[in-house]
């Protein structure tokens, strides 16, 4: 259930350096992880970096237009003007989308042996009532008084703050002091507590600066009727996990009827966000990657622990948040066996997404795991951590990895009646005090007819407590006032309406609602940072020209290579279609580039696109194969190419490996001009 909590923590002004190569102008290093935004974002920019270097926003920019002009995203329904918060991906993206999602599946689903679901994204009023985001799911909002326009509260208070913070040379350290304090509180004001800040520091609609209204909430969920007659309530899934819940009875019994066991998910999600900006990074329709793993809420361990607990990386505790401290690099093991992680499972997926996300390509030193605070914690939850990716908008929280406890499958057992549990049969028969509720069907039906099975219920759904307290009530005065929430109202219950007793029993199994630890992966999020982290500049030939490069891992690489006849010879044509016939039959993505411009400029489009090898066709018996971030080029007989080109991008063997192999060959002026296109 990732981002219930919608927020992203902003790092100092800074710009982010090129993780695959130096750039003609260095951008300065972004700084560390800091817990919040501190009193020195006061300085501007221009401080903070030399006047050659690229800033946040500059460097924003440049991503952006190279993503939008190579087609990897547009803005949807663009010749309508386009719709904020909604995007399509083009032929580049889907590409880049699709390696992600299918290394995910490789990295999660077939490793971890975990069963794939697909469910509807119209989901009943009923089941997101039970979920609780009906009556919870929503964000504070205010309207321009005057147009009507909409504006999330929180964010015109944040962005009031941190404007202050990084722009206002005559701020007052107590000043500083005070806006720290409401950024790192932002999560738990009130509606009313917002709006008197808002009224305080004389907030006004950013566009218009009209007054706003007081705030209010908003629920963020697309409703819509299911069938014609409009009497079936439904909603635009939020999340897909809801899905999964309410399939556990079949998946346990499909799984064998044994714990533990994970289900998972890929599918749309939809958020009718308030005010969506910053790109892909908030929009109304996404993409999620769902795990929900049912464990023993007894035993939480994990027998593949020990394949991730010598990993070490960037970790944010709690404790260390609250005591302003930045993050530090944790060994997991350490992590686990301290307590600072909950439990071998929470800590076994941290691990595992750590991997997943580095090996896509994300930088680790931009890369951290945050413990949720005390304040953000859900009463029923255990432990949570997000990862954290760094980018030029800030830390965005990217994966939410949350150890649940037993509330959801609680949630949808109590509203559905239908016992979502799991069982532990014993070597040997045990024998247990047991709380026995007996209601008398008679009594009740005399008392209170037609909503005799509400009472009943509700009398046998009680906890130990509850029933306890109400036995010891019955037998001192007879009788006892009592909730039905199905009923919606008290009703009293009189002693011969029903038996409280604690009897020993022998028990042949145990039976409990399992646990759910739940990584939670905002797809969108992850492609885009991935974006931020793969893209770098170089010099090109002109002065002062630079060229744009992404430098995808092959993993993750739109296509894997491209095919070049240096010029137009039939000659080499014909052994270009040669080359581009065995990538195909090793299921290599590639394309031809037969057009009549230079090869350098034919190098630098493809490195705009990602792609990691260029064969260039200039002979009839070999080729050249140039790899793109070194620009280095070997020669390779044209049989041999394909099988070289399948064992760079499937990972079998490096560049350097290949280079070793192979004769080096001399790049020609020609070859080496390159230019944008």
């Amino acid at each position: 259930m990732l981002l219930l909590r919608r927020r992203v923590r902003f790092l100092l002004p800074s710009s982010l350096s090129s993780p695959r190569a130096p750039l003609a102008k260095p951008l300065p290093l972004p700084l560390r992880h800091p817990p919040r935004i501190l009193a020195s974002a006061a300085r501007p920019l221009a401080s903070m970096a030399a006047p050659a270097a690229m800033s946040r926003d500059a460097f924003r920019a440049a991503v952006t237009n190279t993503l939008e002009r190579r087609l990897f995203f547009v803005s949807s329904f663009k010749i309508y003007s386009g719709v904020a918060g909604l995007y399509d991906y083009g032929p580049p993206g889907c590409a880049v989308k699709a390696n992600v999602l299918a290394f995910w599946r490789q990295h999660f689903v077939l490793e971890e042996g975990m069963l794939e679901v697909d469910c509807p994204c119209v989901t009943p009023e009923v089941v997101l009532k039970a979920s609780g985001h009906v009556d919870k799911f929503t964000d504070l909002m205010v309207k321009d008084e005057k147009t009507g326009n909409c504006y999330r509260a929180d964010h015109l208070l944040k962005d009031f703050c941190k404007d202050k913070l990084e722009k206002d040379q005559t701020l007052s350290p107590e000043q500083a002091e005070e806006y720290n304090k409401i950024l790192a509180i932002l999560d738990d004001l009130s509606a009313e507590q917002l709006g008197a800040k808002i009224k305080e520091y004389g907030i006004v609609a950013p566009d218009t600066k009209n007054p706003l209204s007081d705030p209010y909430p908003f629920n963020l969920m697309f409703q819509t009727s299911i069938g014609p007659s409009g009497l079936s309530p439904g909603y635009m899934r939020p999340e897909t996990a809801q899905g999964i819940f309410v399939n556990f009875k079949d998946l346990y019994y499909y799984n064998g009827n044994k714990l533990p066991f994970a289900a998972a998910q890929i599918g749309q999600a939809f958020r009718n966000e308030i005010s969506p900006r910053q790109g892909l990074l908030r929009v109304r329709e996404f993409t999620l990657a769902e795990i929900e793993h049912f464990v023993d809420p007894e035993d939480k361990s994990h027998p593949k622990f020990g394949d991730v607990s010598d990993l070490e990386f960037f970790m944010f505790p709690r404790e260390d948040q609250m005591a302003g401290k930045s993050a530090t690099r944790l060994k997991l093991g350490n992590a686990v066996s301290e307590g600072t992680v909950n439990n071998e499972t929470l800590g076994y997926f941290i691990g595992r997404v750590y991997l997943f996300l580095t090996q896509l390509g994300i930088d680790k030193d931009r890369l951290r795991f945050r413990q949720h605070l005390p304040n953000e914690m859900a009463h029923y939850a255990a432990d949570c951590w997000d990862a954290e990716i760094e980018c030029s908008y800030g830390w965005i929280e990217c994966v939410g990895i949350a150890d649940r406890s037993a509330y959801d499958l609680r949630a949808h057992s109590d509203k559905s009646g239908e016992k979502l549990e799991a069982h532990e049969k014993f070597a040997e028969p045990r024998e247990v005090e047991k709380l026995v509720i007996t209601p008398s069907k008679k009594e009740l039906g005399l008392a209170f007819k037609g909503n005799q099975r509400m009472v009943l219920e509700a009398l046998e759904a009680m906890g130990e407590t509850e029933a306890l307290e109400m036995k010891a009530a019955l037998e001192s005065k007879g009788e006892v006032e009592f909730k039905v929430c199905t009923l919606g109202k008290d009703v009293t219950i009189k002693k011969n309406m029903v038996s409280i007793n604690i009897e020993k029993k022998k028990e042949h199994q145990r039976k409990f609602t399992p646990s759910v630890i739940e990584p939670s992966f905002g797809i969108g999020r992850i492609i885009y940072c991935l974006f931020e982290h793969c893209f770098y500049q170089r010099p090109g030939k002109a002065e002062d020209e630079q060229l744009n490069v992404f430098g995808f891992t092959p993993l993750v690489a739109p296509i894997k290579c491209t095919v070049f006849p240096l010029v137009k010879l039939e000659k080499f044509e014909v052994v270009a279609k040669k080359i581009s016939k065995a990538l195909t039959a090793a299921g290599i993505s590639h394309i031809i580039d037969m057009t009549g411009n230079t090869i350098g400029k034919r190098y630098a489009r493809t490195d705009e696109l990602g792609v990691p090898l260029a064969i260039t066709v200039d002979n009839t018996t070999s080729v050249t194969v140039r790899d793109r971030d070194s620009k280095d080029q070997i020669r390779v007989e044209v049989d041999e190419v394909a099988s070289v080109v399948k064992e760079v991008t499937a990972g079998q063997s490096t560049w350097g490996d290949i280079m070793w192999r192979y004769p080096a060959h001399t790049a020609s002026a020609a070859e080496d001009e390159e230019a944008e296109p």
